[in-house]
């Protein structure tokens, strides 16, 4: 299973999301693919107001403010 984590350099939010998802991955093993999106044009364009975002299957599981029950919850 991989986890698309989207994120950029200097977001507060997204630091705190890196920890809820390692955290979640002592339960559930996944792994985190982590993507910057002020390296490609149109996926800053469509996520730099809700990152971080994580997203499986081409689902978005969580963004902005991200816990871990709601992470835990989509994985199992």
């Amino acid at each position: 299973m991989i986890i698309k984590f989207y994120t950029r350099p200097g977001c507060h939010l997204c630091d705190d999301a890196r920890l809820m998802l390692k955290l979640v991955r002592e339960d559930v093993e996944f792994e985190i693919n982590e993507i910057n999106i002020e390296k490609d044009d149109a996926l800053h364009e469509k996520y730099m107001l809700m990152i971080p975002v994580i997203e499986l299957e081409d689902k978005i599981i969580q963004y902005g403010q991200v816990d871990y029950a709601t992470i835990l919850e989509a994985l199992l």
